[in-house]
This record gives C-alpha cells, sequence and structure tokens, in this order.
C-alpha cells in the first residue's frame, strides 16, 4: 500500500507508517491490522484472514523498541505498559515479534531508518513500577530461592483460581484428545503420575513442591498413600493445608514449608514426585537435587521427574528473556540430556522419558483463554500491569512449545537394589491398569 493512499495528518504517524513499510516488506502473510494513536489502520494484505489488531498507542515506543539493546524483553514491557496493544488472537502475534526481534538491517536500511526516526519523539520509556523482581542474595541460595518462589506464586491465590482447573494444577495437563476440558485432563494427568509411579496402599509418598496440593490429595484418596508435600510457597502452602483439612485428610496428607535442600528424612520414602519445580532449581544445583531425592528414597524406590526442559536443538540465550525479568526470575530450563545427566551422576537408573510437549501446549492455550475470559476480574485482583504480563507470558509459552522450543519431560528414575528394581517388563499398567474413571 502507497503511503498517499493513507492521507496521514499526523507526521509521527506518518514516519510510522514509512518505517513499518521498510521493516515488513518481506513479512508474509501479514494476517493482521496495525492501527496507530491517531486511527490511521494498515490493514491486512489482500485475502488474509484478519488474526488481530497491533495498537500503537505511543509515537516513541516503536522506535524505542528497535534501538534497544534487547527488543524481546523491550517489546515486552511496551505491551505490559500500554504503549501497544494487541485486539484478538494474542498467540498470532509471536511469529510477527519474532521477526522483528530477529530483523537485521543493512546499511541502505540504517540510512533510511536514521532518517526515519530523526523527527519522531524522543522514545521516554518509563519503568513499569512494582512489577520487575528484585532479588536478594547469591542465585539459587536458599534465601533467594524463597524469594523467587513467592514472587511467582504468593501473587494471590483468588487470581490462580481464575483460570486453574478445580484442583489448582499450575502444570501439564495430560490430553486424552485435543478437545477435552482442562478439569479432566489435569484428573488424567494426576491419574497418569500415579500409575507411572506404581502406587499402592501404604506406601509413602513426597511431593517436592506440591503446589497447592491437588496431586498429594489425590494420590492419597486414589491410591491410599501417605503424602508428604513441600513447597517455599507460603500462599500455597496455606491453600494447601485448608483443603487437606476441608476433606478430613490430615491422616494421610501433609503439606510443609520446606527447602528440598532441607530434608532430612534419608531413605523414609518408597516413591517421589516433583512436578514443575526442577526449573527452579538452576542447573549448577541439578545435581544436588537429585542426589537429595535419592537419599530420600528407600533402595528399588521411583522418582518421577517432571518439568519443562530447553530443547536440545535450541541455544541458550545470551540475554534475559521477558519471562526471566518478570515471570519466573532464576528459572533455568536446561536439556533433557543436562537433567538425565545428573540424575545418572546421583545414582538413579534412567527407566523411561516421554516428551508431553503437545499436552502443554493445550494446557496453556486453556489457561489463557480462561484467564482472558476472567480479565475484569483478574485486573481488579492484580492489577492491569500484571494481568497483562501473565496474558503474555501464557500466550508466549503456548507458541514455544508450539513451536518446539520447549518440551515437557517425565523422566522416570530409580534407586536400584543390587541391580534389581522390582519393576515390570512392560508398561501395559499405566495405560490400562488401573481402570480410573474421571467422573470419580
Amino acid at each position: 500500500m502507497a503511503e498517499r493512499a493513507w492521507k496521514v495528518e499526523d507526521p509521527s504517524a506518518r514516519k510510522i507508517l514509512k518505517f513499518l513499510q521498510l521493516a515488513l516488506q518481506d513479512y508474509h502473510p501479514r494476517d493482521f491490522t496495525i492501527q496507530l494513536w491517531d486511527r490511521t489502520a494498515w490493514p491486512p494484505e489482500k485475502n488474509q484472514f484478519h488474526r488481530f489488531t497491533w495498537k500503537i498507542n505511543n509515537p516513541g515506543a516503536l522506535r524505542g523498541v528497535i534501538l534497544s539493546p534487547n527488543r524481546q524483553v523491550s517489546l515486552a514491557e511496551a505491551y505490559v505498559r500500554g504503549d501497544f496493544d494487541i485486539e484478538g488472537d494474542i498467540e498470532a502475534i509471536f511469529p510477527l515479534a519474532d521477526f522483528l526481534i530477529s530483523k537485521q538491517w543493512n546499511f541502505k536500511e540504517k540510512v533510511r531508518l536514521a532518517s526515519i526516526f530523526a523527527d519522531l519523539p524522543a522514545s521516554t520509556i518509563p519503568p513499569i513500577v512494582n512489577a520487575e523482581a528484585h532479588l536478594q542474595g547469591h542465585p539459587h541460595s536458599r534465601s533467594r530461592d524463597r524469594q523467587a518462589i513467592r514472587y511467582h506464586y504468593d501473587v494471590s491465590n483468588d487470581f490462580y483460581k481464575l483460570w486453574l482447573d478445580q484442583n489448582m494444577a499450575y502444570s501439564c495437563a495430560y490430553f486424552q484428545n485435543a478437545d477435552e476440558d482442562i478439569d479432566s485432563a489435569q484428573l488424567r494427568k494426576f491419574d497418569y503420575i500415579c500409575r507411572k509411579l506404581r502406587l499402592k496402599a501404604g506406601e509413602r509418598l513426597l511431593d517436592i513442591g506440591c503446589g497447592w496440593g491437588g496431586l498429594m490429595l489425590f494420590a492419597a484418596r486414589k491410591y491410599g498413600v501417605r503424602t508428604v508435600g513441600i513447597t517455599l510457597s507460603e500462599q500455597q502452602l496455606e491453600f494447601a493445608k485448608a483443603r487437606i483439612l476441608s476433606m478430613s485428610m490430615s491422616d494421610q496428607c501433609e503439606a510443609r514449608l520446606l527447602d528440598y535442600r532441607d530434608l532430612d528424612e534419608p531413605g523414609a520414602y518408597d516413591k517421589l514426585v516433583s512436578v514443575g519445580m526442577v526449573e527452579h532449581v538452576g542447573e549448577s544445583n541439578l545435581l544436588d537435587y537429585f542426589r537429595q531425592a535419592f537419599r530420600m528414597l528407600r533402595p528399588g524406590g521411583v522418582f518421577l521427574n517432571v518439568g519443562i526442559g530447553r530443547a536440545g536443538n535450541r541455544p541458550i540465550e545470551n540475554e534475559p528473556a521477558f519471562t526471566d525479568v518478570y515471570i519466573f526470575p532464576d528459572g533455568e530450563l536446561v536439556s533433557a540430556a543436562a537433567m538425565l545427566a545428573s540424575a545418572e551422576h546421583a545414582g538413579f537408573e534412567v527407566r523411561d522419558l516421554e516428551n508431553l510437549r503437545e499436552h502443554y501446549c493445550l494446557s496453556v492455550k486453556h489457561w489463557l483463554r480462561r484467564l482472558e475470559a476472567h480479565a475484569q476480574e483478574a485486573e481488579a485482583i492484580v492489577g492491569e500491569i500484571k494481568y497483562r504480563m501473565w496474558r503474555l507470558y501464557l500466550a508466549g509459552s503456548a507458541y514455544y512449545f508450539q513451536k518446539g522450543w520447549l518440551d515437557l519431560y517425565q523422566s522416570l528414575l530409580v534407586k536400584n537394589e543390587n541391580g534389581r528394581n522390582r519393576l515390570p517388563l512392560t508398561r501395559e499398567d499405566w495405560y490400562c491398569g488401573s481402570g480410573f474413571q474421571i467422573s470419580g
């Protein structure tokens, strides 16, 4: 579309449109509308289905993003701050964001870029007040890990209730099909984990990073085990304890505010599980993490470790990402190879590895739609800034899992007893052994 067809009166808007023509000349299909602060709109390419509208509300915002040394964080901050808005399918913005983040300019383009930006308003980008994590101490020390966990998980139990399932499972669900609801898929996940562990009545199960207690309660009720769950989140602990009391399960379930490094019950547990906690451990601490788990298990015991991992062919980023700064401070996603190497060095035998990447993509899509459906309530609880942060984070997570840049690994590890592990020869009981009904 030629510039003259826009009939734009605002000089800054004309400059921005010139820049967008230059920047997006090789971007196809352009299936979105760009709308500027003066209501000027650049529609999608001809015959393209309109997926979203990118609203640019601040004349200096785009200049600030393009000139930023970390465009990924700057793009995200511009949305969180309200300099940009996304109306429609927020997941669909990520191919565009990746294009702008990786865009390289040749000399001729840089000259044109300089002339376009010369007369734009200066980029005055204020900080996002009280949103960024400010952690104190050495990374992955006990004190700093408590700060990091509470920054993310102690936002508000009421906030998480808006978009998680009825059991408050903040981890990958297990779907029978793509149309299954999130409540059923999370119960299916709980049962799948219990079957992988081959839980038996009377056994002791330790849940490292128990969250709001959904899995430990399920395992106790459905499989008759005695469970102990640990967390560093005070709000999760309060919620889990209240649920245990309300369900009269105090004789079978116990929730503790405890760092995994402070567990001191050698050989006290028949089975261990950790779901979505290993991402907070840090690669430098992985060996100690698995050694501690090995120490807690009885000989012949089984540990199911579940966590997000970086795809092995995905390079380590040199710069912090938006999630590092605003969502999961000190979180580290390592490859499956790194996790399993540490587990083996700690003494475990690796018996099974399953990647549930597609299931996590479906999970976060459910969470995103539920959060968007409760946008006003979420903003009332945590404020507009945090709502925008979580909306962007969930949409980005769905995109990363869909692209295959993130994986979800369930690693089954065994503490052998003189070469014996008491496991059956096949996995048949994982898939048809329990007769569990979701409605139950």
